[in-house]
């Protein structure tokens, strides 16, 4: 049985947390608005003060902060990095740039090891255990978090630290340009009198396959403002990136940026078009 902390219980943390309480292991949550974890201290989880306290004698650390809160979560007052023992290995699960992920690696104490693991899939797949999870860091490392990751998802080995956080931004790239040509598809259909439902059949069934199963799959949970923050991120190193920038122009645009991805393609969006 595996001591585990999950620092976060957001959106993606609860149901993360779930799932590894529901493979037996022991699971210690921490969460900035305490609220949050409370149902899953009646799932059997240990809620901490701290993340300190949370990280206390842990095998491994998830993280799913995002980049401007991992300062906190791990260097702060009574930050996790205070207290983790040497054989524990952090496990960021967010999307931050690679240049944040090997910075971080660099300041965690000795003998601690750092995987960064952001996942593909939302609050659906975190439930049944279907993320695709990519791993970054050394191969003994991702061997040692296996059993652990396993339980979430499956998992691809990418590289070295900040290879998974590389990847996952090519992979974002690819969703959030394919859900804006989809916007584009749409508008056009709506110009020319073409019937929404068969617009969606259609394009179903050529390119932009993906990008309908997307839009219009239940459970989804990808909010507008974090896929424009992951299209910043790839557009942070001089790169020629004319249709990514067109998708971030439009995410940014979006009036509601909570709300999932998806409502970029939604009936009331195209209304506007």
């Amino acid at each position: 049985m595996k001591i585990i902390a999950v620092l976060g219980t957001g959106h993606m943390g609860t149901p993360i947390a779930r799932r590894l309480l529901a493979g037996g292991n022991r699971v210690r949550v921490w969460n900035r608005s305490p609220e949050r974890s409370e149902p899953l201290a009646a799932a059997g989880a240990t809620v901490a003060a701290s993340p300190s306290a949370a990280v206390d004698g842990a095998d491994v650390v998830v993280m799913l902060a995002d980049a401007g809160a991992v300062e906190t979560v791990l260097f702060g007052p009574d930050g996790a990095a205070t207290a983790l023992r040497p054989g524990t290995v952090v496990v960021q699960m967010s999307t931050i740039g690679p240049d944040e992920v090997r910075a971080v690696a660099g300041r965690l104490p000795t003998g601690v090891s750092l995987l960064d693991a952001p996942v593909g899939g939302s609050v659906d797949a975190a439930r049944a255990g279907t993320l695709a999870i990519f791993a970054g860091g050394p191969a003994d490392v991702v061997e040692r978090a296996a059993p652990v990751l396993e339980q979430l998802g499956s998992v691809r080995h990418c590289g070295p630290i900040g290879a998974a956080a590389a990847v996952k931004l090519v992979a974002n790239t690819g969703l959030v340009t394919a859900v804006a040509a989809l916007h584009d598809a749409l508008a056009v259909a709506a110009a020319l009198g073409v019937d929404r439902q068969t617009a969606l059949d259609v394009l179903g069934r050529g390119a932009l396959a993906g990008a309908v199963g997307r839009a219009t799959a239940p459970g989804a949970s990808f909010a507008v403002a974090l896929a424009a923050k992951d299209a910043r991120l790839a557009l942070r190193r001089p790169v020629p990136a004319p249709v990514l920038e067109a998708a971030l122009d439009l995410m940014q645009a979006a009036p509601d940026q909570d709300a999932d991805l998806s409502s970029l393609v939604s009936a009331d969006s195209a209304k506007g078009c």
